[in-house]
């Protein structure tokens, strides 16, 4: 790279003092006779093949720079510094999503920045659906497949990568189908016949009176009938430019991705019909969209480039290519919805195949059923570094259908719940888990674990954290059993009415064929599962004070824990000594 840097700079160089020596000649040509005017194309000539070749310089280095930067990125995820990286994914954040807040599935620092490798937001928007959506079993066979496939394929992942076009959270190619599914507005022969005459007019008389002398009343009055239809074709002119516009974001991009895929030819049920979806009897979907890419930039050039403008009136430019334009959505159109889902779903299984490369020791999950059941053997949180995962074998179902986590603040209950979501939403997108063997049935997943009271809304914890275990029993009764992933749950309430209530709901979801895990650091609420008898089980999470330092090993345990760590973190943070308000004894008076 820094040989064709030192290049690109010799060839600016090389323009501009070729450019100044043009303009030299030509001053001194006009100045004095003794140098004639065509001494002056030299220069230039050797300025304009100084372009040409910069300009092929200049793509080269732009390719090596991206190069790098991909290959930096790929690194940077490998050795967990990805954070930085792109996209965020926060566009997609819900609040009101059963799992994807509690679960940190996109913003900074998400799965959702984990996994996207898309070039369009086609790609970024069919990841995060399947992110928030689980699949059917057969769907994740699929996927799995294809990603089996896909997955040494770096020189795909690459092609991908180092396509040239710009790309930004502005551009998003689904204007495209919004505009392509509305009807076209197609003009009548007579008027596309009428705007051929005229521009034909326009060119004869036009010559006549520049060359052969002609009246100039008779290029007036041509130019008079093509400023009274350019006025009454107004409103269609100008919403044909406004509509394409905006349906002209991204299709630089998108072309380039089609075309990518156009070439590959797989041999996966899933990729097959993905590009299946992609063959036409004509010109391929890549050729299509570049010639509306082009169609848009004569468009915009013909109404809005001053130098062009004129030469574009003369010859009823906007007319044709509003037609044109009108035809390709009539002809085309009716392809793009499936074009346009071939290219989303074929960037986020691509972006799921480059995470299983980076992570071979993941496994596919195994989708097993119809009774529920959550088996996981090594369980790790994906984004928590190998170097500091600490995995956990976790197991819910029939029996036991509830699994009671107790343990005192910081242990590791909290990110359990998100290790065991995360892992979930992986699976359910075909994906690998970050696990040594995961075997699940299908779930509807919901979660409570990141609450919090809103006095905009008016609303305290209390009501918000009750608010949301009501969603939570509310998804309960379907066909496909919940799994349900709550921590400490009833915060903000009495013990009393903690300990009731959290029994309640507990035994409603239960009565209700759910399964799944409740945290506590409440040791009172850990005798529900004597009640329930064999159904639920206690397990938890230890630490320990060594040298004023509170440790922790994050090892999931059976039983209820014994000590609380609350006073020494008070200690350790520097609240002060706790205060025993137990009676002294009286002194003695004697």
């Amino acid at each position: 790279m820094q040989r064709l840097a030192k290049i690109d700079r010799k060839l600016s160089l090389m323009r501009l003092g070729l450019f100044l020596a043009g303009l030299g000649l030509a001053a001194m040509s006009l100045t004095t006779r003794e140098i004639a005017t065509w001494w002056c194309l030299i220069p230039f000539g050797l300025f304009a093949a100084a372009i040409v070749r910069h300009e092929r310089v200049a793509r080269r280095l732009d390719r090596s720079r991206r190069g790098i930067a991909y290959h930096e990125a790929n690194l940077d995820r490998v050795d967990h510094r990805w954070q930085d990286s792109l996209p965020l994914g926060e566009r997609y954040v819900d609040e009101h999503h059963p799992y994807e807040y509690d679960l940190d599935l996109f913003g900074k620092g998400s799965l959702f920045q984990l996994l996207c490798r898309a070039r369009t937001r086609l790609g970024e928007d069919t990841l995060a659906a399947w992110l928030r959506t689980a699949a059917s079993p057969s769907a994740i066979d699929f996927r799995q497949r294809a990603i089996s496939e896909l997955h040494g394929r770096v020189d795909l992942r690459e092609a991908l990568a180092l396509l040239p076009a710009e790309v930004h959270d502005s551009i998003d190619q689904s204007l495209l189908h919004d505009w392509a599914s509305r009807a076209p507005r197609l003009l009548s022969r007579t008027l596309l016949v009428t705007a051929g005459l005229l521009a034909v007019s326009a060119i004869v008389t036009g010559f006549g009176w520049w060359v052969l002398g002609w009246p100039l009343a008779y290029f007036a009055a041509v130019v008079t009938g093509e400023l009274i239809l350019h006025f009454a074709l107004k409103n269609f002119l100008n919403q044909v430019a406004h509509e394409i516009d905006r349906a002209d974001i991204g299709l630089a991009i998108l072309s380039q991705v089609l075309n990518v895929l156009e070439a590959e030819r797989f041999q996966t049920p899933f990729l097959i019909a993905l590009r299946s979806q992609l063959d036409t009897e004509r010109h391929p979907p890549s050729w299509q969209i570049r010639r509306l890419h082009r169609l848009d930039a004569w468009l915009d050039s013909a109404l809005h480039n001053q130098f062009f403008v004129p030469f574009a009136f003369l010859l009823c430019m906007p007319i044709w290519l509003s037609h044109a334009i009108e035809r390709w959505r009539a002809r085309v159109g009716p392809h793009i919805a499936q074009w346009l889902d071939a290219v989303g779903q074929f960037e986020a299984i691509s972006s799921l195949s480059g995470y299983a490369f980076e992570h071979p020791a993941d496994p596919f999950p195994e989708i097993v059923g119809p009774e529920p059941l959550f088996d996981a053997v090594g369980l790790g949180h994906p984004l928590i570094p190998d170097d500091r995962c600490v995995r956990n074998d976790v197991r819910c179902g029939q029996q036991p259908q509830l699994v009671m986590v107790s343990g005192s603040n910081m242990s590791g209950k909290s990110t359990l719940l998100r290790t065991i979501g995360c892992n979930v939403v992986l699976a359910f997108a075909g994906a690998p888990v970050r696990a040594t063997k995961l075997r699940l049935s299908p779930f509807v997943l919901a979660t409570s674990v990141r609450v919090h009271d809103s006095l905009l809304k008016g609303a305290s914890l209390f009501f918000a954290v009750i608010s949301r275990l009501k969603g939570i029993v509310e998804r309960t009764g379907g066909q496909t059993p919940l799994l349900f992933l709550i921590d400490e749950i009833l915060p903000g309430t009495n013990s009393h009415d903690r300990r009731v209530g959290a029994e309640a709901i507990i035994r409603q979801l239960l009565h209700r064929g759910a399964v799944g895990l409740v945290t506590t650091h409440d040791l009172a609420l850990t005798d529900i599962v004597e009640k329930l008898g064999h159904i639920a089980m206690n397990v938890h999470f230890e630490d320990r004070l060594e040298e004023g330092l509170m440790m922790f090993d994050y090892q999931l345990r059976p039983g209820v824990v014994r000590r609380s760590n609350a006073l020494e973190l008070m200690r350790l943070i520097g609240l002060g000594e706790p205060v025993d308000s137990s009676p002294e004894p009286e002194a003695d008076s004697r």
